[in-house]
């Protein structure tokens, strides 16, 4: 899955939904779930169907997030978009694997009643929103349709009964670090991108360009959006530098040119197979980032 920003809009603003689509995002998700009042649902999910609608050349960068499964929204959400087409599905609040099941047996019903090709609706999963989330994160491997889990933290702590989730400093606490750690690994163990959650102030341009690093050098491929404007920074701080690339084409050249070698002196440091396969890594992201 190569995505490095997703750019949320409110599916009952069409303005917003059109600005986000002519943006540099690589995907845009129409949020049906949190940006939408219950009593407003209905309207919105009209309006999103006919966003898709009237952006097909789009469709494969157009998700639309849907309302918890287990709720009762999520199916008349279904059959509102699924007609014309959206190229995802971002799932909030799975509790473990059957939710994520439950789901591609949904997509794929909705898909032959729209004669849209089969599997063809990607998912993505947001999986520390709830207790049971958060317990559940290793269990999505093999799960059809997932390119992608993300992770959240205001409805995990409102979950948890916690007064805020950020300690003194201004940095997540513990148990929220934890939750972008539990969703980090249990993207790897699914084979599937890691997407960063929000930085919510879209002002602050530095504060997100430090925290896309970071969160890029843990494993992170890429990080949801609220703004246009974030954009730009998210899109340049997951893609590899030319520095980076430059110093990945080195290592793999070295062990190029020393195919029996287990490790290789490089700039004073010993490296083995596991820099190898970093370097070669980032030469991968940088040749899909293009």
């Amino acid at each position: 899955m190569n995505a490095r920003s997703w750019l949320f809009a409110p599916g009952d603003s069409e303005r917003k939904m059109e600005k986000a689509t002519a943006s540099v995002a690589d995907i845009v998700i129409f949020d049906l779930e949190d940006a939408v009042a219950d009593a407003e649902k209905a309207k919105a999910r009209g309006m999103v169907s006919a966003c898709l609608a009237a952006n097909a050349k789009h469709r494969a960068r157009l998700w639309v997030r849907i309302n918890p499964i287990q709720g009762p929204h999520a199916l008349a959400d279904l059959a509102a978009i699924m007609p014309t087409g959206p190229g995802g599905i971002m799932l909030p609040k799975p509790r473990g694997r059957a939710d994520a099941d439950l789901l591609d047996h949904y997509l794929t019903a909705f898909e032959a009643a729209a004669g849209i090709t089969t599997a063809s609706t990607r998912v993505m999963l947001l999986v520390t929103e709830t207790p049971q989330s958060m317990l559940a994160t290793g269990s999505y491997a093999g799960v059809p349709r997932v390119a992608a889990m993300s992770w959240g933290a205001e409805d995990l702590a409102t979950a948890l009964g916690a007064i805020d989730n950020r300690n003194e400093a201004g940095g997540y606490e513990f148990t929220y670090e934890l939750a972008r750690s539990l969703c980090l690994v249990g993207a790897a163990a699914a084979g599937v991108a890691a997407i960063e959650t929000i930085h919510g102030d879209f002002k602050d341009d530095a504060g997100l360009r430090k925290r896309a690093a970071s969160v890029r050098r843990a494993g992170y491929r890429g990080m949801l959006a609220i703004h246009p404007a974030q954009i730009d920074v998210i899109n340049e701080a997951f893609t590899p530098s030319a520095q980076e690339q430059a110093a990945a084409q080195e290592i793999v050249d070295l062990f190029a040119a020393n195919p029996t070698a287990g490790t290789i002196g490089y700039k004073g440091a010993m490296l083995d197979r596991p820099h190898l396969d970093r370097a070669q890594a980032v030469l991968a992201l940088a040749a899909r980032s293009r």
